[in-house]
């Protein structure tokens, strides 16, 4: 281009893109947002939508920090697509599956091309523009094969790109950083080491063999898109630890964090160190609110999961050597949240008209227990000096069972409240309504959860047909226990005494001596899964539909 055209193509992409940015800003504006406000949520949605941007607005409403001018901070990525792609994913899968989590799980495959940098909310789209005029300059020149050298050590495993493809990437990225400057007024430092690909970095050494093993099972000649991607994360959180909420948690006091299943939240590593009660304060990432939540709720998050993806630059082969560029918004796809497990799930009801071969899994939680209604303190309320039971509430159990630990266990071990007993044969009455079908039942040892499937069976008009199966594989994690030992349970004898119907030839998966305290999420997980397993496999019966009674309730601080 010449040097007089320069002005003119520079008025003309100007307002191509004022109009654009624009076109998301007046309906903010006109919904009564500040100017600085609705451009913070643009450029933290990636300028995908004003309604992405509205809904991030609406959900960061008691954000503390939204009128703060905080930037994001932007990095520019060479990803790889296709096949390589694919390859790639399955090594993070089968590395970590094998070798546990390294530093290269945080990120997904990529080349780094520049170091984090700022870059103001109202020069977002100025930086776009200079992504695309880069791309635009080395589209023609772009390598048609990237060759990578695989290289080990006791701590990297990872390709180096051999020093032709390397330098033009090189030029690639000096040429956006000198764009960025000019259109976003940004200070974009290029990558000045050795431009490689990371398969494992910072792993145990007796893990090296393993790992060079399923590197070298990848063929780094398979075909592959390169795309050139911005991405941008909160720069206040570059040094915190990021979790994922399991499950749904709703705060009981004023200083705690709402939880949805799936929310991402920050938590500052030097202040999580300090032990509170299994306690941790944390930032969340959807909403910006800061509080305390039960840590044994979440798990360890990727650092890239709070990136927002801008846009990006396709380098694809097209007719031949020639090559195509494509610019546009993309959003980074999120995992599907998993749904929490206080939910109860039931499969849709088997009509009589199927073949009776077919059989459903119905997994269901225990009704209202009744320390989550009255609070711990609910055994004093209930007993006088005489220890005499004694219902001081009518969603109190209208009496308690006889235990050989006497009304202490009831602790650790409470019952489901008036309303939980009714709610369980209300579930009962509705699958009898549905005229769905019940072979088997098991149940967690827990008394809440045996008195939970004890009423649905009489809700299903079942209780003298059909035993409970207690499998102390389906308890909870104990992890959520306030005790450090594992609860005591009322025996097999004790509960057929109370007219329970109990399977007492029933010899269970997994022994209740093998609970273990404070067991490990893993652990749970695993114990959980091997026990309905087993049960699926023994289980014979034939019939329209089975039902399986699996309880893992959650805790709540009180």
């Amino acid at each position: 281009m010449a040097a007089t055209e320069t002005p003119l193509y520079s008025k003309v992409s100007n307002k191509h893109r004022n109009r654009n940015s624009q076109s998301l800003l007046e309906p903010l504006l006109m919904n009564g947002f500040s100017l600085h406000i609705a451009l913070k949520a643009l450029a933290a949605t990636g300028q995908t939508s004003v309604e992405d941007a509205t809904k991030w607005l609406h959900s960061h409403c008691n954000d503390p920090s939204l009128e703060d001018p905080i930037p994001q901070e932007y990095a520019l990525y060479l990803c790889p697509t296709g096949s390589l792609n694919d390859i790639l994913v399955e090594f993070w899968r089968e590395s970590k599956q094998q070798c546990g989590k390294n530093r290269a799980h945080e990120i997904f495959p990529h080349i780094t091309l520049c170091e984090f940098f700022t870059c103001e909310d109202q020069k977002v789209e100025s930086l776009y523009e200079a992504l695309k005029r880069a791309g635009d300059r080395f589209c023609s020149c772009f390598p048609t094969i990237i060759s990578l050298s695989l290289h080990s050590s006791s701590s990297y495993i990872g390709f180096f790109l051999s020093d032709g493809p390397a330098n033009i990437l090189k030029s690639f990225a000096a040429a956006f950083a000198t764009e960025a400057m000019a259109f976003a007024d940004c200070s974009v430092k290029p990558s000045t080491k050795q431009l490689h690909l990371t398969l494992a970095n910072k792993f145990c050494p007796h893990h090296q063999k393993t790992l060079e093993q399923l590197a070298k099972s990848i063929n780094p000649k398979q075909s592959c898109h390169w795309v050139a991607a911005l991405y941008s994360r909160d720069m206040r959180f570059v040094h915190y630890q990021v979790l994922r909420a399991l499950f749904q948690y709703k705060p009981q006091n004023i200083d705690e964090l709402m939880l949805g299943a799936g929310d991402l939240i920050y938590v500052d590593q030097v202040q999580s160190a300090d032990p509170c009660n299994g306690w941790v304060i944390g930032i969340s990432h959807r909403t910006g609110c800061r509080g305390f939540l039960p840590e044994n709720y979440t798990e360890k998050a990727n650092e890239s999961d709070t990136w927002v993806k801008h846009r990006e630059y396709v380098f694809t082969l097209a007719h031949g050597q020639s090559l195509k560029n494509q610019t546009g918004p993309c959003i980074k796809q999120k995992n599907p949240s998993p749904m929490p497990r206080n939910v109860a799930k039931m499969c849709t009801p088997q009509s009589s008209g199927k073949s009776p071969s077919q059989r459903g899994l119905l997994v269901i939680r225990h009704g209202e227990r009744v320390d989550e209604v009255f609070g711990k303190s609910w055994l004093q309320q209930c007993f006088a000096s005489d220890r005499k039971y004694c219902r001081a509430d009518l969603n109190f159990p209208s009496s308690l069972p006889n235990r050989k630990d006497s009304i202490i266990a009831f602790e650790h071990d409470p019952p489901l409240s008036s309303c939980g007993i009714f709610q369980s044969k209300l579930i009962g009455e509705a699958l009898l309504e549905k005229e769905v079908m019940v072979c088997c039942v098991y149940s967690s040892p827990a008394l809440r959860c045996i008195q939970t499937a004890q009423h649905v069976l009489e809700g299903l008009q079942l209780e003298k047909k059909i035993k409970i199966c207690i499998e102390p594989g389906l308890f909870e994690w104990t992890k959520w226990e306030a005790n450090t030992t594992v609860p005591s349970f009322m025996t097999e004898r004790e509960l057929t005494e109370i007219n329970y119907s109990i399977d007492t030839t029933y010899r269970c998966n997994f022994p209740l001596s093998s609970l273990m305290p404070s067991e490990g999420y893993d652990d749970f997980i695993n114990r959980c899964s091997a026990s309905i397993k087993q049960i699926i496999g023994s289980c014979t019966t034939e019939g329209n539909s089975r039902v399986t009674f699996d309880f893992i309730n959650l805790s709540l601080k009180s």
